[in-house]
């Protein structure tokens, strides 16, 4: 099994692991089926780039995109979420 390191934000380094994905695309409001789909979208996408390791921002844009065609309201919830928990500008970082 390949071995694929997030680079989060801060420069610290954590495995990949797709539940995150998920837990993270249900508490936008996304349903189990679609948050699943997502992560294995993302997860294929990064294996057939042979990527072993990927930034935390590449792979919040990736997410964003798929829930965005998935349902505009879920995205929404996302950047709402970043922006008043995290404190986040997710779209503006995206933009960069």
């Amino acid at each position: 099994m390949v071995r694929i390191v997030v680079v989060k934000r801060d420069g610290s380094e954590e495995v990949f692991i797709p539940e995150k994905i998920v837990v993270s695309c249900l508490k936008s409001g996304a349903t189990i089926e679609a948050a699943r789909s997502i992560a294995k979208i993302v997860e294929a996408r990064i294996l057939e780039k042979k990527l072993e390791k990927i930034t935390a921002k590449e792979l919040t844009s990736w997410i964003l995109e798929l829930l965005k065609k998935e349902n505009e309201e879920w995205y929404r919830n996302w950047i709402v979420f970043d922006k008043a928990v995290k404190r986040r500008d997710t779209e503006k970082e995206l933009r960069k």
